[in-house]
């Protein structure tokens, strides 16, 4: 595992320069999963506008965008579904497009997520190329662009702007700007219950880059100082101690507020998240879920398929790690993996909410980079095919929940 080593980011201009060629093919990936969402829902005689903003988890955060928190359904089976398991900052952002324009709620979601899919894609070439180079960097974006699932980044869903703040937040790290990625940790808490995902990387890079500091102190090497600043060792002590403050406090903010309102205490956010049946149980029910598959020929296939896809998610993982990605990477992945799988929710969402794990692919990156750039052009080229294809029979099929 990489020490964390940290230097200046490039200047603006030529950081969006640089990552040109990642954005324009990122564009050009989803405007393909876009037309074939549009071309299969005409033929079914559906909107794929309304596929995109109003159905499923993106209704949910229109109603908080409109109505506020307190907005419940009761199921027959006496669950209860409420709207306080959503987290704020998106309607927040719905509610603010709709306020200084006349787009709908639903449309400021849907234009919110396409900013922040971009935003997102940048946020992962900046990573990625901070620690492989530019050719992984665009190959990494490409990567996330073509998930099978990758439609939902241009949905009014919360994913698109989560990656994007997580990304931007792991960036922050590796250069050493602390209280930039407090922040956007602190903003990525609002986002998603897997914020604390990025809260736990701030913290782990901030450890380790103390704890490195003091070792290099006791050998007499001097204070470490952030590439690019000349301020000493206890400014650099304290931006990073301010950032470790800020990061815990999106979550924690929520958490809090919707233990205050259900008046259950701090824990009252589970108890929301038990009426959705979501909860963490390490895995259990989604090995039941796998093993249930293997209990006729047909079903199989689709279970050894799932343990396939599992042990995949895993290898890339260890292979991560092997190539000795830095800390904040490996921390970020890890948990965001350990939540998505080890989660007792609805299990056709999870390569949903994997999607956010984008340092997972970063061995493919680093794989594909090393390719000619013909050979890497033509597997991304049926890889986006495949998807977008893929993204617009799911949409007017079963769909994300």
């Amino acid at each position: 595992m990489t020490d964390l080593v940290t230097r200046a980011a490039p200047a603006r201009a030529g950081a969006l320069r640089r990552a040109a060629p990642a954005l324009l093919g990122y564009a050009a990936v989803r405007a393909l999963g876009l037309l074939a969402l549009f071309l299969w829902s005409a033929a079914r005689d559906k909107s794929a506008y309304t596929l995109l903003t109003a159905r499923w988890d993106a209704l949910w955060y229109v109603r908080v965008a409109e109505l506020g928190y307190g907005y419940e359904v009761r199921l027959a089976n006496g669950d209860v579904h409420s709207n306080l398991a959503f987290f704020p900052l998106l309607p927040w952002l719905e509610r603010l497009v709709a306020a200084v324009s006349p787009l709908s709620y639903a449309d400021g979601g849907f234009l919110v997520s396409l900013l922040a899919s971009l935003a997102a894609a940048w946020g992962i070439f900046a990573v990625a190329d901070h620690v492989y180079g530019r050719r992984a960097g665009v190959c990494a974006v490409l990567l996330w662009a073509v998930l099978p699932v990758g439609i939902v980044q241009s949905m009014a869903y919360s994913e698109s702007l989560f990656t994007a703040l997580a990304a931007w937040t792991l960036h922050a790290v590796l250069t050493g700007r602390w209280v930039t990625a407090g922040t956007l940790a602190l903003a990525a808490g609002l986002t998603r219950p897997v914020g604390t995902a990025v809260v736990a990387a701030v913290w782990a890079a901030a450890i380790a880059s103390l704890l490195t500091e003091r070792r290099e102190t006791a050998a007499g090497q001097g204070h470490v100082c952030e590439a690019g600043s000349a301020p000493g060792p206890a400014h650099l002590r304290a931006r990073r101690v301010l950032g470790m403050a800020l990061a815990p406090l999106g979550t924690a903010g929520y958490v809090l507020w919707v233990g205050h309102r259900t008046g259950d205490g701090p824990l009252g956010y589970l108890d929301v998240q038990a009426g959705w049946r979501n909860g963490f149980d390490g895995g259990y029910a989604f090995a039941r879920f796998v093993a249930a598959k293997f209990s006729s020929f047909p079903s199989a296939l689709a279970g050894a398929a799932l343990i396939l896809a599992v042990a995949s998610v895993v290898w890339l993982y260890a292979v991560g790690v092997r190539q000795r990605q830095p800390l904040p990477l490996l921390v970020y992945s890890g948990v965001v993996t350990a939540l998505a799988l080890c989660a007792s929710s609805y299990f056709g969402s999870k390569p949903r909410l994997l999607m956010p794990a984008f340092p997972l692919l970063l061995p493919l990156a680093l794989a594909l980079a090393r390719q000619r750039t013909r050979r890497s052009a033509w597997v991304l080229g049926v890889a986006a095919v495949i998807g977008a294809g893929y993204g617009a029979f799911w949409l007017n099929g079963s769909g994300p929940p």
